[in-house]
């Protein structure tokens, strides 16, 4: 499971594995902000239907 230093060093990377994958997210469903981290998770969680442990597999 990536840690918010490895999620922001390659965010534009996995931002696009994200999109490939679920077409419906938005730029705004994937704004980082530092110390935000959790927010951002939770919304994806909601849009997404999957727990953040799922999301972050994701992104492996």
């Amino acid at each position: 499971m990536p840690n918010s230093n490895e999620i922001k060093g390659s965010w534009e990377e996995l931002k696009g594995k994200l999109k490939q994958s679920y077409a419906d997210l938005t730029d705004d469903d994937l704004m980082y902000e530092e110390g935000k981290e959790q927010e951002m998770w939770g919304k994806l969680q909601q849009k997404l239907g999957k727990t953040e442990k799922e999301l972050k597999s994701l992104v492996d």
